[in-house]
């Protein structure tokens, strides 16, 4: 123990005193916050110039009731089609509208000048196909017809309680869920274990190719066991993604009890409150709920805290496991190129898990998620992603307690190729050859 508490030391000191370590902890979670706003900003400022298209309506009817805006600019014209495509270059294109439109509404025709899109001929299609609608309407002969369908149209907005989830009490929960929060942060979690899992993973078989190639593990095997410097610098490493994890943890937890309380109008924060206490009167106007319930969740330091443990915990253990068998093919490689083809079905479950953690935004309950929740080589990236959307505790404990025994067997085969693997050169192993050194009795 006390040779690898010596490694765990020296990997530990060397990694967190880099300036890259420093850099990484600290934007990490502005870049998380980046990820979500990242897809607002670029649907905001991509889009393009406003689109000047000539209407020729031979129908005398949908022209006098296109409404312009900031991406489509109607302008009616007399022109002949003909003479409007030679003469109109400067326009976007030409709009033809057919004089039995009303009765054939797949008689339009744009004439376009440039590349066109998706999203430009569905905005005209579902323009016209609005004001037909409206002219069909005015065939019934009701008054104010238009005013009538803006007092019937209405907004619904659910709210969802959970019947299984009590208070400390035993009362039961009368706290609202948001589930697109929920959705949110099962994204983020996900994909950031498979970030660290992929990046640290990788940093233990870079850094046994290193070593093994300086020689270096030749002269330390003479004073350490290969089991004990396999273990040490496994748990090195994993020291250096628990601090990052905590310093994360830190960082968020403390904005929602303190900066996003500071930040929110008092009158919100009010809502809030009575929301969490199960006070709320829903049937006050000017509430949006799916607001209150996002900052909600988002303030509830208890529940942020919660995610946190639960983030460390499967952090540490998908990295033990994967940093096991990265260990193995570091050890019986001599180069990355060699090692990268051995790493590609250590590779697979962690991909399988992205493909699964997409499923679970339509149901995290679904039998494939339940399943792959189980499966250690699976189970981090997807128990992480349902957790956010309130999974019983029994489930996620069981979760760990595969994943962390399946780290103890995989360490054990792992040791078996690393000691044997350290001390080969010049060779590139098949898998053949690994499963032998699996075999080899000491």
């Amino acid at each position: 123990m006390t040779n690898i508490g010596i490694i765990i030391g020296r990997e530990f000191n060397e990694r967190v005193r880099k300036k890259s370590f420093i850099i990484t902890t600290l934007l990490m979670p502005l870049l998380m916050v980046a990820m979500m706003i990242a897809p607002s900003l670029i649907m905001l400022h991509s889009k393009g110039d406003t689109k000047r298209i000539a209407v020729i309506d031979h129908s005398g009817i949908i022209a006098p009731q296109l409404e312009s805006g900031e991406e489509i600019q109607y302008e009616p014209t007399d022109l002949s089609v003909e003479d409007a495509r030679t003469l109109l270059t400067e326009y976007f294109g030409v709009l033809e509208i057919g004089g039995d439109v009303m009765t054939n509404p797949n008689n339009l025709r744009l004439y376009a000048n440039g590349s066109t899109s998706l999203t430009l001929e569905e905005s005209i299609e579902g323009e016209i196909s609005d004001i037909i609608e409206r002219e069909k309407l005015k065939g019934y002969d009701i008054h104010n017809l238009d005013e009538i369908l803006r007092q019937v149209k209405t907004s619904v907005t659910l709210t969802t309680f959970r019947n299984d989830e009590q208070s400390e009490s035993g009362a039961q929960q009368e706290q609202a869920k948001s589930s697109a929060l929920s959705t949110a942060i099962g994204f983020i979690l996900g994909m950031a274990l498979y970030f660290i899992l992929i990046i640290y993973g990788a940093m233990v078989m870079q850094s046994v190719i290193e070593e093994k190639n300086s020689r270096v593990l030749e002269v330390m095997v003479s004073s350490v066991k290969p089991f004990d410097l396999m273990m040490g610098k496994i748990l090195g490493i994993a020291s250096v993604a628990a601090v990052q994890i905590l310093i994360w943890g830190i960082l968020i937890v403390g904005t929602s009890a303190i900066a996003m309380p500071a930040l929110i109008p008092a009158d919100v924060m009010q809502n809030v409150e009575a929301m969490q206490a199960g006070t709320l009167d829903l049937a006050q106007e000017g509430i949006d709920l799916q607001m209150l319930n996002a900052v909600s969740t988002a303030t509830d330091v208890q529940y942020m805290t919660t995610i946190f443990v639960w983030l460390l915990l499967y952090t540490i253990g998908g990295y033990l496991l994967y940093s096991a068998i990265f260990a193995a093919i570091g050890s019986s490689a001599d180069s990355i190129q060699d090692a990268q083809q051995l790493q590609t079905p250590v590779m697979l479950p962690i991909i399988i898990s992205i493909f699964v953690m997409m499923t679970i935004f339509n149901d995290p309950n679904s039998p494939i998620a339940v399943w792959c929740s189980y499966i250690p080589f699976t189970s981090p990236i997807v128990m992480m992603a349902r957790i956010p959307s309130g999974i019983p505790t029994w489930e996620i404990l069981l979760s760990l307690g595969i994943l962390y025994a399946t780290f103890v067997a995989m360490v054990w085969l792992a040791a078996k190729i690393y000691r044997v693997g350290i001390f080969m050169y010049g060779k590139k192993p098949t898998f053949k050859e690994l499963w032998k050194w699996v075999r080899y009795k000491y």
